[in-house]
């Protein structure tokens, strides 16, 4: 089982109709499961996977 590492939620609003009725809509976050150099595995956001990688590859 992965561990949440991220504070992101989903995003809330609404959807709009042509006729202006609001629907309720909801956008996750992409969450992705990332294995780390100790072996552990952490959720989280695929933004936050690019950040990382970058920082790895810059420290490379």
């Amino acid at each position: 089982m992965a561990i949440k590492a991220t504070n992101k939620k989903p995003l809330a609003g609404n959807r709009r109709s042509h006729s202006c009725r609001a629907t309720r809509h909801y956008q996750k976050p992409n969450l992705q499961v990332v294995t780390l150099d100790d072996g552990s595995k952490v959720r989280m956001s695929a933004r936050e996977k690019r950040s990382l990688n970058k920082i790895e590859n810059k420290a490379a």
